[in-house]
């Protein structure tokens, strides 16, 4: 909702401020300036990205628009399942859990947190790490660097949209560019023509500038940025996640272990001691 809200206030005060000048909208209307610059930039974007690339940029594009921001109440139940799932193996030990981690839609744990089952990225986190502390033996060290390395991994791998997103944004005052030269050139040709239609025509050509700049820090370039933001809340998520298991297999009782992934969170989103502790007794 915040980025229409964005896009709308600048299309309001770059159109307003034009128009309070006693601008001619029609002037800005040049169908054929939208045509090059668009046009070039997807021609870019498929020459220089694979098909996945290209399929994980507009996939990160709609995200901008549709997906909501992390809530403290996210990561408490967050926490409160992997509280949930600790204090089961501190119960009944660590084969007590297989069922809930093969195919957790079936497990009573995790269905009582649906945000958790629908992020598939963090809940195959969850899930294989918890595999791996069932069937080896392995230090607390050691699957602390493991996670490390998925978490790297994964972190790399989210930034490519956000990353060619960033390179069309710097990319579109140059197309604007290329689309002013073409319209120079064209006014060339009618340079017998009297100054009326020659200012307009130059007026016509310089439009494409104007979109090239305005489309990269107007909008694409924000928009990059977004998708860098939201890359990082998801990242805060796997960290949260590590710092808990890490800390549970180096034999911090249940309580302690969330404690030690509460403390991972930043800012507004991180839930108090307090919050978290009513959550994991299941108080309100």
């Amino acid at each position: 909702m915040l980025s229409f809200i964005g896009i709308a206030v600048v299309i309001v005060c770059v159109i307003g401020g034009f128009l309070m000048e006693k601008g001619n909208l029609h002037v800005l209307f040049q169908p054929a300036e939208f045509v090059i610059i668009f046009g070039a930039v997807i021609g870019a974007l498929l020459i220089s990205s694979p098909m996945k690339v290209v399929k994980a940029v507009l996939k990160s594009i709609i995200n901008v628009f549709t997906s909501k921001d992390h809530s403290k109440e996210r990561h408490i139940e967050l926490l409160t399942l992997l509280y949930k799932l600790f204090s089961k193996i501190r119960k009944e030990g660590l084969i007590s859990i297989e069922s809930d981690i093969e195919d957790p839609s079936k497990s009573t744990i995790f269905k009582q947190y649906k945000s958790v089952l629908e992020s598939k990225n963090h809940l195959n986190f969850i899930c294989d790490n918890l595999k791996v502390i069932i069937t080896t033996n392995v230090p607390p060290h050691e699957l602390d660097n493991l996670m490390d390395l998925e978490i790297e991994t994964r972190f790399h791998e989210a930034m490519i949209p956000s990353k060619t997103v960033a390179k069309i944004a710097d990319s579109l005052p140059g197309l604007g560019i290329v689309a002013a030269v073409l319209g120079v050139v064209l006014t060339m040709g009618k340079i017998d023509q009297p100054p009326s239609v020659l200012g307009h025509s130059v007026g016509a050509a310089l439009v494409g500038t104007f979109l090239g700049v305005l489309m990269s820090y107007g909008f694409v370039g924000p928009m990059a940025a977004k998708i860098e933001h939201q890359v990082a809340e998801e990242d805060t998520l796997y960290k949260v996640i590590k710092i808990a298991i890490v800390a549970f297999v180096g034999g911090s009782p249940p309580q302690m272990a969330v404690e030690f992934g509460r403390r991972a969170i930043s800012g507004h989103e991180r839930p108090t001691f307090d919050e978290l502790e009513k959550a994991v007794r299941g108080k309100k």
